[in-house]
């Protein structure tokens, strides 16, 4: 009896560990904390790089509009004290960004947390003047099917359950409910061929719809890094540090939403 319940201690332990490396590594919902614990040392999120020294942009396009992001734990800020790209641009442009972000979720429509069931919840009568997606890394490492492009403009005719399907709704709903531009924006270089063929998916949903992309993933100028500077301002292969949005990703995705409104 002594012997089976070593046993199973060992195996609940095994269990419990495994989780919580989980929510070290990719930051996942109740892991968040643990995860900040983990990452709130690195030299990129230092003093030096918090919200209030991001400066202002004088005369922004962005000045006064309503930007919502929508998106998971890059967009939230899992390894910076949730601290993104998108406090910085709302502090530097001087403009509302609502930010719908939680860590470990998909564009796939699945639980309560996914970016659609996420998007409907927010107010329908809100003024939104621009709509910011992140191409979630999520649904590469957790290995959801990627889907295929619809012939169909009817928003009830895309695949949810597919990568691509809940794209196309996320684009047809934004512009259904707020008639605003939509911009996607992928996450920089890792590995990850599952990504990759996202990627790929975006730029060809593009054409068919029009909509914006940020492709961090194919930037020449944010791949020529130097590897000290890529240790500064990445906390893993996904997620950045204050250091890496403030100086490294901010110009990139202000670069891209000033574009809409040029």
């Amino acid at each position: 009896m002594k012997k089976k319940k070593c046993v199973i201690l060992t195996i609940v332990l095994l269990l419990v560990g495994w989780i919580a490396f989980c929510g070290f590594q990719w930051s996942w919902g109740p892991f968040d904390f643990l995860h900040n614990i983990k990452t709130s040392k690195l030299p990129g999120n230092a003093t030096e790089y918090d919200l209030e020294y991001a400066g202002t942009v004088e005369n922004s396009v962005l000045q006064g509009k309503t930007i919502c992001f929508l998106g998971s734990s890059v967009t939230k800020g899992a390894a910076s004290g949730d601290v993104s790209f998108v406090d910085y641009i709302g502090q530097r442009n001087q403009c509302t960004v609502v930010k719908e972000a939680v860590s470990g979720t998909t564009l796939v429509e699945e639980g309560v947390d996914s970016y659609i069931t996420r998007l409907k919840k927010l107010d329908p009568n809100m003024q939104v003047d621009l709509l910011v997606c992140q191409l979630s890394t999520n649904d590469a490492s957790q290995g959801k099917e990627l889907g295929k492009i619809s012939d169909s403009d009817d928003i009830s005719d895309y695949d949810t359950k597919t990568i691509t399907g809940a794209m196309e709704y996320i684009i047809a709903y934004a512009k259904e409910t707020w008639n605003c531009p939509i911009v996607f924006y992928t996450g920089t270089k890792y590995e990850s061929e599952a990504y990759q063929r996202m990627v790929t998916r975006l730029l060809e949903l593009q054409e068919k719809w029009g909509i914006g992309v940020i492709n961090l993933w194919d930037d020449e100028e944010m791949n020529q890094v130097s590897k000290t500077d890529y240790a500064l301002y990445m906390a893993d292969p996904i997620h950045p540090t204050k250091a890496g949005y403030l100086k490294w990703w901010t110009p990139k995705i202000e670069e891209g939403l000033y574009a809409q409104f040029e």
